[in-house]
């Protein structure tokens, strides 16, 4: 006799709900009939609306998907409702069977949130997300200026000033001296060279004969506005600064125990034009981090540094419970398939955040250095699987390095220690001297020194 089977599937989440965002109206459902779903508009009173009537109907968690920008203020008003918010990834909640409509939508997320089926997304805390919020208002006015850049360099080769070729980068200090004195009125290319700096390999000869143009004044006229909209951005770039560096010496404000932690100074950390004019920016990030001294490590430089304060904070690596979930949510890990005992598959997931981009961006970098603990990694990978490959194991090591810091309060120590300048030039001439006292076979003390240990101690 054939025996009925029924499989079920246990009830996780009690009086849950959902809710499918859209720009125009919220539809929330607490059921799975009809009557249990309603729509709601998405003004301030309606968000108010709809915890008022979640809260009459006994519901104690929400789910809902992370659409657009829509989300973030009914998430706030629920919060501040005392609900517990799951925010699902808009893919985790696709496979509904039938017609797509608002209605089945909000029914089936409230299904698979009552049957635990929906993972909340990262967020970060609130200090986190408002230092973000200046960070990322910086990163737009620097996509602005770069753009600009492109469009001022496109003015000058058609006014046949190339000012490309003479100067390595046109945005440099030489480069606006002499874009600037061209917006004023001054087209001699022998005054023009004048503004030549002392680090600029060609001489002013070459650069006058590269400043011979057509002085079309329609092309001077793109040329002087792009110009002032350079300055423009450039000045707001600054405000960001400011902005950024007061913001976080007030938090640092609330922890009077950090004052006076310090770490040793970074000379070899580079400061480029793009980075953040924040003085004293290694020992604020070694503040903000309770102690944790994150430009120790090769590699990472302050927008990288910084990128780490603002996307996640702190407090955001301990919501990964290891080093594999955080790398795994950073898609630096690989994606297994597996089916029928075979590897189908081992990619890494497609897919970004503005952390993982400074990460490949910092693994990038490391893959220039030579002879660093990281840079070995990096070439190690990269002879068996190719750069771009190594860049991302790289980055991957890096996102272990930084969760096991933070999480963990533990200092970088990699078996090789990076030297910078200084040190590499000291290193050979110890080792100079070593190769001379065992190639004619002297003894320490006939070059003034006590042992070989103080040769060691040159460094």
């Amino acid at each position: 006799m054939e025996r009925k089977m029924k499989l079920g599937m246990d009830v996780v989440n009690f009086n849950a709900s959902g809710i499918d965002v859209g720009s125009r109206s919220h539809y929330v459902a607490i059921g799975q009939e009809l009557e249990d779903v309603r729509e709601f508009g998405v003004y301030a009173e309606n968000l108010t609306e709809i915890c008022q009537w979640l809260m009459d109907s006994g519901v104690t968690t929400v789910a809902m998907e992370s659409t657009g920008d829509y989300w973030q203020n009914l998430y706030v008003e629920l919060i501040s409702f005392g609900f517990e918010v799951v925010l699902a990834n808009g893919k985790f909640t696709k496979n509904a069977k039938g017609k797509k409509t608002d209605v089945k939508d909000c029914r089936w997320i409230q299904k698979l949130h009552t049957l635990g089926l929906l993972s909340g997304s990262f967020l970060p805390d609130l200090t986190t997300e408002q230092l973000r919020t200046f960070c990322r208002q910086r990163g737009n006015w620097i996509d602005l200026a770069a753009s600009t850049t492109h469009k001022m360099q496109k003015h000058l080769k058609l006014l046949n000033f190339r000012l490309d070729v003479v100067v390595k980068d046109v945005c440099g200090l030489t480069g606006m001296k002499i874009i600037e004195d061209i917006c004023k009125g001054n087209l001699d290319p022998q005054s023009l060279a004048e503004h030549r700096h002392y680090n600029c390999r060609k001489p002013k000869e070459e650069i006058a004969r590269a400043l011979h143009g057509n002085n079309r004044s329609d092309y001077l006229f793109g040329l002087q506005q792009e110009f002032e909209a350079y300055k423009f951005f450039q000045k707001k770039i600054a405000d960001c600064d400011k902005e950024i560096e007061l913001f976080i010496k007030r938090e640092l404000k609330e922890h009077p125990e950090r004052k006076k932690m310090k770490t040793t100074e970074k000379s070899y950390k580079r400061i480029n034009k793009n980075a953040p004019q924040i003085k004293d920016m290694n020992q604020l990030a070694f503040r903000y981090f309770d102690g944790v001294d994150l430009f120790a490590i090769e590699g990472l430089s302050h927008s990288t540094v910084l990128t780490i304060m603002s996307e996640i904070g702190p407090e955001g690596f301990h919501k990964f419970g290891s080093s594999k979930q955080f790398a795994s949510w950073l898609r630096l890990a690989p994606n297994n398939k597996i089916s029928g005992g075979k590897i189908l598959s081992n990619r890494v997931p497609k897919g970004s955040n503005r952390l993982k981009i400074a990460l490949r961006q910092a693994a990038n970098a490391i893959g220039n250095l030579k002879d660093t603990h990281l840079s070995d990694f990096f070439r190690r990978v990269a002879y068996r699987k190719g750069r771009h490959s190594a860049v991302s194991a790289t980055a991957r090591k890096l996102a272990v390095i930084l969760w096991n810091m933070v999480t963990k309060k533990i200092e970088y120590q990699p078996p090789k220690q990076y030297l910078f300048l200084d040190q590499k030039r000291k290193l050979g001439m110890v080792n100079r001297i070593k190769k001379q006292i065992d190639k004619f076979e002297l003894k320490p003390e006939d070059l003034g020194f006590t042992n070989t240990l103080d040769i060691s101690n040159l460094i």
